[in-house]
């Protein structure tokens, strides 16, 4: 929406960006003995006044076939502290970070891909960032203000940068203007061949001439395209003398295999396709360098009105119901000689066909920059569920292509008979809460095998023992002691090594049941034998966002996205609309089949008493190959740590060890999420850009 008092806030931001990149400063970059922050910057005069602290602005460049892995930066202060930063990655040509350098900060240090080249460093004031959060975001900047007042540098510092250094996705345009540096023309090369096919009427004619165009000026020469026309007699080839285009009419008997030719890769195309100069070109090289089946990348699609499409890593369970991929994308036509030869029939259904076909595909690349422009279309999503479902069935999976709420998903049934569920609990105390939850496990779902096991931590209310009475005379009730120091992964253990069900569910004391199909929902994921954890919706008593899936690195080691946002939101690529692949999920409500827990060892609580155990649990399942998933089918409310207070002292301390034991452990994955792409920001706890 356009703030007040400004026409087109887009414009107006551009305008301002020299001012918002800060003084020019003259700097150089020297090598270190630090195996894994390599680059010194060296900043002449930047550091010689300690008085006060400024801001540094860094533009950079990353090689487009360097692995996605963020970069760090790391401040050295004269005290011997360290302070770590992961810095964005790159969508465009060029990245830029805003940061804070406190007054006794002694120097930087980098750690980045071979290729990482610093283009500028600009410095500015506070006053300067300042002014900037309170035209971009006053809200943000009041919360700055205060924290600044209570002398909370941290709390002061990711303020302004939330409000300075980060974008809603709405503002993409403006965003996006100061990256698109470019390195100049690249050399020309040959590379695999590619066969691209593009069906248009010939009412789309002027749009069909801007996707030849975009053709004529790649990098990579070994293409051909195939223009096919969908009503009435083709020319015998589009305008100009290029002997790698043709056209004719589109046969609606032809297979994906004939489409393809002899080309090693094949692509189809929409009227309108603009692809970047260089896209075939890292396409091709994507999959020569990983051997894959598919390569994809992500796209800018819109009219008047730009929004960009920023793709995760490959996750199957979300490419089959929404088929996020889309282009620009190439399969190996290796992949498409096994399919079945079935004729196209109409241009959608031979998309529509590729697009499922590639579901099955186990190597996949995605080259997180932005390579097309894409016009807006419309998808029928109940074809697409009716070509889906036969798939699934003729496939033999038990799962079915529904429509929710107007959106595709795949419902997993529950198994027949229901295998039996551990609910377990661990807790002290608190009546409110762990009444609240038993009766909503043992009243209030509808699952008929299950048992609850309360891990007990040394309870001494007289209402919860008399609680803890009358739940033993269920039969499906254990109340287990846990007469120890508290140690969240230590409960979690016990309880499941006295656990008899073979899916395990874990969940916190402050957890409140909404719907009765909940558990129904996580069991049905939790039995595929290619899952490991599985992860609910939860939401506040307010009704607003507290998990829908854990990103590794926001908020410094792994953060909830999205969490205080309305309960309806749906996500970048409407990804919160449909069960999908995550990284992480939250052990507040969490399942997982009982030999795959006991397989990876459970919880670590030696490193990880308290917090992370969950996400590292996660991260083990996906090390020995079992992906965590976040459904959206089963909600419940969570008071998030309402029987825990914020950490201070001693405490804050233990939280501290854990977080460094967490960063040294999965610092590749805080550096790259593969299912958060690399440009959106890891400030804020929303899906923004940065």
């Amino acid at each position: 929406m356009p703030e007040a008092g400004i026409a087109n806030p887009d414009s107006w931001w551009n305008s301002r960006q020299d001012l918002w990149r800060g003084r020019e400063t003259p700097f150089s970059l020297a090598a270190t003995d630090d195996p894994l922050f390599d680059r010194r910057l060296v900043l002449p005069d930047v550091f010689r006044n300690p008085a006060r602290g400024r801001w540094i602005v860094l533009t950079y460049t990353l090689p487009a076939r360097a692995r996605p892995q963020r970069p760090l930066l790391r401040l050295l202060r004269a005290d011997g502290r360290r302070d770590s930063f992961v810095l964005p990655g790159l969508a465009l040509g060029a990245a830029r970070w805003l940061g804070y350098l406190p007054a006794n900060c002694r120097g930087i240090e980098i750690a980045a891909e071979p290729g990482f080249t610093l283009e500028r460093v600009g410095l500015r004031g506070s006053g300067s960032v300042f002014a900037e959060a309170l035209l971009k975001r006053p809200g943000r900047a009041a919360a700055a203000l205060r924290a600044g007042l209570a002398r909370d540098e941290r709390r002061w510092r990711d303020s302004l940068r939330g409000a300075c250094a980060v974008s809603p996705l709405a503002r993409y345009p403006a965003w996006k203007t100061p990256r698109l540096f470019r390195s100049g023309p690249a050399e020309p090369i040959a590379g695999a061949p590619i066969r691209l096919v593009l069906p248009a009427p010939f009412a789309r004619a002027d749009a069909v001439a801007r996707s030849v165009a975009s053709l004529r000026a790649q990098t990579h020469r070994n293409w051909s395209l195939l223009v096919a026309w969908t009503d009435g007699d083709p020319p015998t080839k589009p305008a100009g003398p290029d002997p790698r285009l043709s056209s004719g009419n589109w046969n609606p008997a032809a297979t994906l295999r004939d489409l393809c030719g002899d080309a090693a890769l094949f692509g189809l195309l929409r009227p309108g396709d603009v692809l970047a100069p260089e896209a075939l070109s890292l396409l091709a090289h994507g999959v020569a360098a990983e051997a894959a089946e598919m390569v994809y990348a992500d796209e800018e699609t819109g009219g008047r009105t730009i929004r960009p499409r920023l793709k995760p890593d490959w996750s199957p369970d979300f490419a089959l119901v929404t088929g996020y991929p889309g282009a620009p994308a190439l399969v190996a036509t290796s992949f498409l000689s096994a399919l079945p030869a079935e004729p196209v029939g109409s241009p959608e259904d031979a998309a529509l066909a590729l697009d499922l076909a590639t579901g099955a595909a186990t190597r996949v690349v995605h080259i997180p920059r932005v390579l097309c422009r894409r016009e807006p279309f419309a998808v029928d999503l109940s074809v697409r569920a009716s070509r889906l479902d036969r798939q699934l069935s003729a496939a033999g999976s038990p799962a079915r292509a529904v429509l929710r709420h107007g959106c595709l998903d795949l419902h997993w049934p529950r198994p027949e008979p229901a295998p039996l569920v551990s609910v377990i609990i661990p807790s002290r105390d608190r009546l409110d809460l762990i009444a609240r939850v038993t009766e909503g496990v043992l009243e209030r779902t509808d699952y008929p095998a299950l048992e609850l096991v309360i891990v007990d931590n040394g309870s001494t209310e007289p209402t919860v023992l008399a609680l803890y009475e009358r739940l033993r005379a269920d039969p499906r009730v254990r109340i287990e002691p846990h007469p120890h120091p508290f140690n969240f992964s230590a409960m979690v253990n016990a309880g499941a090594a006295r656990a008899h069900g073979d899916i395990l569910v874990l969940l916190n004391n402050d957890v409140a049941v909404l719907r009765p199909d909940w558990l129904d929902a996580l069991v049905a994921q939790a039995v595929r034998p290619e899952v490991g954890a599985v992860g609910a919706k939860l939401l506040y008593e307010d009704g607003r966002l507290q998990h829908a899936g854990v990103v590794v690195g926001l908020g410094g080691e792994a953060g909830h996205i999205l969490r205080r946002r309305p309960a309806d939101t749906p996500g970048h690529l409407d990804r919160l609309r449909v069960a999908h692949e995550v990284s992480g999920v939250t052990a507040a409500c969490l399942a997982v089949a009982r030999r795959k827990y006991r397989a990876v060892g459970g919880f670590d609580a030696e490193t990880f008493p308290i917090d992370f155990n969950d996400i590292d649990f996660c991260l083990r399942l996906g090390a020995r190959g079992w992906k965590t998933m976040w459904t959206p089918h089963a909600v419940l409310s969570h008071l998030e740590s309402v029987s825990r207070g914020r950490p201070v002292g001693a405490a804050r301390a233990r939280f501290e060890r854990e977080a460094a034991a967490f960063t040294e452990r999965w610092r590749a994955v805080i550096r790259h999420d593969p299912f958060y792409h690399p440009a959106l920001s890891l400030t804020t706890f929303g899906e923004e850009l940065e």
